[in-house]
This record gives structure tokens, sequence and C-alpha cells, in this order.
């Protein structure tokens, strides 16, 4: 009697255990049919919106296109050289003059609380500034626009980046993930290579004398590795894929703009990260790359991810600096 009881007690147990399987198959099949169905809902309503959007703006930007063509009467090489050196030039002297008010003067107050290394820079060594500021220049103007003349003509071979019809919006996003993609890439093992001792005591080590870097340090670089590790890696993407002038303009601008912010010594609100790079600064070897994809296969930011700087390695979205809500852990006495 009790050998039967006990198999009645299993095989309610068993019925039990197999309903409640089946409850979550059904719970689980529902969550995911609803949720499928209404990111398909959302992402045709999103696309909808953005082409409704693009069509609108696209108008008005091949318009200002064309005036500045016709401005400068379709001189090629004209066109290039303002989209190319100009416009990124401009970009990057503009953000990083601003940061160097707050590095020499600090002021305004609340920019210099999003300081990630407190207590360097504050206020930053003129002397070193100003030589900062003069191998930059010297960076720019003897090194990468010179570069910009065979890059010129390999543009004209491929005949599309003079165009007085721009590209559209959908195929500049996917060039702006190809050309980050070769980024990372070709920045990740150069920069690596750079780290090699023979190549950082005579060419990386420049870089490295900012242990707290600031913005203008981005491009603050041994003339071979400045050809090599920061300006080979942002050309070549629209040199493969044949790009219009107005995509290498937005292109260049922006990888100045991401690496003086990787470089600002700031995790200021709604800007990119910058405590990945700040970290490399700090510690030499770690963090290779850009985006961080290459270093995480290869392991070369094991340290980083345990320390404070991982946990602060995002946008910021309020105005308390991340340094305050997210302190590094008191050090121990010795």
């Amino acid at each position: 009697f009790k050998l039967k009881t006990q198999q009645h007690l299993l095989t309610v147990v068993a019925c039990s255990q197999e309903e409640k399987i089946w409850d979550a198959v059904r719970i689980a099949t529902y969550v995911l049919v609803v949720g499928l169905l209404t990111f398909t809902a959302l992402m045709n309503s999103v696309s909808w919106y953005v082409q409704e959007i693009w069509e609108t703006s696209g108008h008005f930007w091949q318009a200002k296109w064309l005036k500045l063509y016709n401005f400068f009467e379709g001189k090629e090489w004209v066109i290039f050289l303002f989209g190319a050196a100009l416009v990124p030039s401009l970009v990057f002297w503009s953000f990083n003059g601003i940061l160097m008010v707050a590095d020499v003067t600090g002021k305004p107050n609340f920019i210099t609380r999003y300081r990630i290394q407190l207590g360097k820079n504050d206020p930053v060594d003129t002397k070193k500034l100003q030589q900062a500021i003069y191998t930059a220049l010297c960076n720019q103007f003897f090194v990468s626009f010179p570069m910009l003349i065979p890059m010129f003509y390999l543009m004209k071979w491929w005949g599309n980046t003079f165009s007085v019809e721009l590209p559209t919006f959908h195929w500049f996003l996917l060039e702006l993930s190809i050309f980050t993609f070769i980024e990372e890439i070709l920045f990740y093992y150069s920069h690596r290579l750079a780290h090699l001792p023979l190549l950082y005591k005579h060419i990386h080590k420049k870089h490295h004398e900012w242990t707290a870097p600031i913005g203008v340090v981005s491009i603050y670089a041994h003339p071979v590795e400045h050809i090599l590790s920061n300006t080979l890696p942002v050309m070549t993407g629209p040199m493969i894929m044949g790009s219009h002038i107005a995509s290498i303009a937005v292109w260049f601008s922006l990888a100045l703009l991401t690496t003086s912010i990787s470089h600002c010594g700031y995790h200021l609100p709604l800007l990119p990260s910058p405590e990945f790079h700040d970290f490399h600064h700090l510690k030499f070897n770690q963090c290779y790359g850009v985006l961080g994809l290459l270093d995480y296969l290869h392991g070369t930011d094991t340290v980083f991810r345990q320390t404070k700087a991982f946990e602060r390695h995002r946008v910021l979205l309020s105005l308390m600096p991340l340094s305050e809500s997210i302190p590094d852990s008191p050090k121990r006495a010795e």
C-alpha cells in the first residue's frame, strides 16, 4: 500500500512538473511572439519616420552641396582641400580650443569637476601645452596635409568623389560602419606594434609623455606614428570605398572629434566615454584599440575590466560626475 502511495505521489509530482514546463514554454512562446511583433512594428514605424525625415533633409543638404560646388566652380582640388583638410581642422581646433581654456584656467568650474585623473593637469603645464600644440600643428601641416595629395588622385580615379549628387543616407551609414571597422583593425595592431620596446623607445614614447592626456595630445606624436597609427587607419576606409568628399569630410571630422574626446581627460555628460583610452595612458599595457573589441578578443583589457574605471566606462546621462558616484576604492594604509 505504501509503495502504491509513493508511486501515485511520484506520478502526481511528475505530471505537475510537466504541466509547469509546458506552462513555461507557452508563456515564453507568447512573450517571444508578442515581443517580435512589437519589435517589427516599432522598427517599421521608426524606419518610416527616418525615411520621411531623410527625404526632407536630403533635399536640403543636396541644395547646400550644389551651392558649395558652384561656389568653388567645380574645382575638385579646392573642394577636396575644403572637405578633407579645412573642415576637419576647424572641428578639431574649435573643440580643443574650448577644452584648453578649462585646462589652463580651471574655469568654468563645472567642467573641471568631470576630470578623470583628479589632481592631474590642474592646471595644465603651459610649457608642455605649447609643445603639444606646436607638434600637433607640425603633424597636420607637414604630415597629414601632404598625405592628402596621393589620396586626391586616388579618389579622382574612383570617379564618384566629386559627384554633384550626394550619397544616400543609408549608403553613408554603411560606409561609416566600414570605416570604423577598418580603423579599429589598423589602429589596434599598429598601436600595439608601437609598444614593442624598440619602437616604443624611439617613436611611441613621445605620445606617452602625457600620462594624463588632454585633447590636443590626440595628434601629439612622432611623425612616423602619426602616419601609421593616426592618419592611415582613418584614410584607408574612404580610399577603399571611393567615398564622396562629403562623406570624407564628415568621417575625418568625426574621427578627430572622437580621438580628442578619448584624450581630453574629462568624462563629460552625453559624450562618449574617454575612460578606456585614458586608462591606456595611465597603465601603458592595456586598452590599445578604439572600440575595445580587439582588446577583448586578445585579452588586453583584463586589468581594465577589474577597475572602477571600467564601471565608469559608459555615457554619462546625469550631471553628477562619475568620479563622485563611482569613486575609486580608498588606498590601503602603508
